[in-house]
């Protein structure tokens, strides 16, 4: 019953942090704050956590660590960060905190077409649902000229990408997975410095010290996401799959309420329909999984 608890509030802890640095991004508009320099001061952040946290050791850190891998996933992260950002800006937290979720059907699309994975009816019908579930979402109102839907699909595609590299990390057991992560946060803090410096020096942004508290901020939720999510999966070993649904579901029903509610996000009855059909494609997936 304890760990059951526990599991529940690991659960609970990695949604509301999940959600929380869409809510931050979302607010970093009204302030005029700079994407790329916030998401290099968040991996600043992260990173220190990560470090006091786990305290990975980097001397097994070798020539044989999946570098390729490492490298990919650390330019990817921050890259897809900043469509993340511009799709919560133009579209809201409620497409793409949606988005973002159903970015699982890539990496069981990649099992089914590379790995040559089995597949069964639920994870077909879950297949569909949710493609037909993120048409829905993603569909914009008749009046509202300016379809951004380019940054949803790439949050969503960047996602997918980035958790089927995740995986192969996980597979590769010679090395602890959080110092695998703590690699992988350095590579990305280095690309985005190096992208804000680009943007600083060429473009002439200006470098604003409020970039630096929001990207602590999103730094330490952005860890605290992920930190509960692998204490949850820890609390949970035997059964993953309820985790994974627990999470998925969790946000886009958390971020659908805070972006109606709080930022008054306009949704259609076909975006609604669109996010009801998304928890149902999940609830297939989960169970083609048991």
């Amino acid at each position: 019953m304890h760990s059951k608890f526990n599991t529940m509030l690991f659960l609970i802890l990695s949604i509301l942090c999940s959600v929380t640095v869409g809510v931050i991004f979302k607010i970093t508009r009204r302030y005029n704050a700079n994407p790329s320099q916030i998401v290099a001061f968040n991996y600043v952040f992260a990173l220190l956590l990560c470090y006091l946290t786990f305290s990975p050791d980097l001397t097994e850190v070798n020539a044989a660590s999946p570098w390729n891998i490492y490298f990919s996933v650390g330019i990817l992260l921050p890259v897809v960060f900043l469509f993340l950002v511009a799709s919560i800006q133009h579209t809201g937290i409620v497409k793409t905190d949606a988005a973002q979720r159903l970015s699982l059907f890539i990496p069981i699309l990649a099992a089914w077409f590379i790995f040559k994975e089995e597949f069964n009816t639920y994870k077909v019908i879950g297949l569909i649902i949710g493609f037909s579930a993120l048409l829905l979402i993603l569909k914009k109102q008749s009046e509202n000229k300016e379809n951004k839907w380019i940054y949803p699909a790439v949050v969503l595609l960047g996602f997918g990408i980035i958790d089927i590299l995740f995986k192969q990390i996980a597979l590769f057991t010679t090395l602890p997975y959080t110092t695998s992560l703590f690699v992988v946060f350095t590579i990305s803090l280095v690309f985005a410095i190096l992208f804000t410096v680009y943007e600083i020096a060429v473009k002439k942004v200006k470098f604003e010290p409020k970039n630096i508290l929001f990207g602590a901020l999103v730094g330490i939720f952005n860890f605290g996401n992920i930190l509960f999510y692998l204490k949850a999966h820890k609390a949970f070993a035997e059964n993953p799959s309820t985790v994974f649904a627990g999470m998925n579901m969790g946000v886009i029903i958390l971020g659908s309420l805070v972006g109606l509610f709080f930022f008054k996000e306009k949704l259609s009855k076909i975006n609604i329909l669109g996010l009801f059909l998304a928890l149902i494609a999940i609830i297939f997936i989960v169970y083609s999984q048991l």
